[in-house]
């Protein structure tokens, strides 16, 4: 939970939604080709749309890895 706490924070300075960032991490792996959310609601799909739409600016990524959140190797998806 700590850690959780932590990235919510970096998540906050940046104005990036937690969800966001957590649908758009898995996309910047190369192997992954499709990201494949569940939703039980319209608004659930709607509000997924936004989060993939998101402007995630590559000074998230940086914080997080040298805050030590994301692994200092692990791909991230091509913002900005």
């Amino acid at each position: 939970m700590d850690k959780a706490r932590r990235i919510e924070t970096v998540c906050r300075e940046h104005g990036v939604a937690l969800a966001a960032a957590a649908l758009r991490f898995c996309t910047g792996h190369p192997a992954v080709v499709s990201v494949i959310p569940g939703a039980a609601r319209p608004e659930e799909v709607d509000a997924t749309i936004a989060a993939f739409d998101a402007e995630i600016p590559r000074a998230f990524w940086r914080d997080l890895r040298e805050r030590s959140l994301i692994d200092p190797e692990a791909p991230v998806p091509a913002t900005d």
